[in-house]
C-alpha cells in the first residue's frame, strides 16, 4: 500500500493542477477575449491578472508540492467561487456539468488539505533539512 501512495500522491497532485497550469497560459495567450468573457459574467477583467497568477501559480506549487497544503486551500476556493460565477445557469446542463465539475475539483483540492502533498513533494524536503 505504501508503494502505491507514493505514486498516487504525485500523480494525483500532477493531475489536478495540471488543469490549473495550462488554462493560466491559455488565458495569457488569450488574455482580450477571456477578459470579455468575465465582463459578461460580471467579473471585473481587471482582475485577470490575479486569476492568471492564482491559477499558473497555485497549480505549480499543488503539482511540485510546495506550500501544498496552502496552495490547494486557495484553489478550492477559487474552484469553488469559479462554479458559482460562472457556472450557476442550472438550466443548462452543460453549466451544471461544468459547475459539478469544480465542486468535485475543490474536494480533491481539500483532501490534499487534509492528507498533505504526499510523496515527492517539496515540502518534504523542508521538513527532512530540519
Amino acid at each position: 500500500m505504501k508503494q502505491i501512495q507514493s505514486i498516487a500522491a504525485p500523480a494525483g497532485r500532477i493531475l489536478i493542477s495540471l488543469m490549473f497550469v495550462t488554462s493560466g497560459f491559455s488565458k495569457i495567450s488569450g488574455y482580450t477575449a477571456t477578459q470579455g468573457y468575465m465582463e459578461a459574467m460580471g467579473v471585473p477583467g481587471v482582475m485577470l491578472p490575479l486569476v492568471i497568477a492564482v491559477e499558473l501559480l497555485g497549480g505549480l506549487a499543488v503539482m511540485l508540492g510546495w506550500h501544498t497544503r496552502i496552495a490547494a486551500f486557495l484553489l478550492a476556493g477559487f474552484s469553488l467561487l469559479s462554479a458559482l460565477l460562472f457556472h450557476a445557469n442550472f438550466g443548462d446542463q452543460m453549466q451544471m456539468i461544468m459547475f459539478m465539475k469544480n465542486i468535485s475539483i475543490a474536494g480533491g483540492f481539500l483532501m490534499i488539505v487534509a492528507l498533505g502533498g504526499g510523496a515527492y513533494a517539496l515540502d518534504n524536503r523542508a521538513k527532512n533539512r530540519l
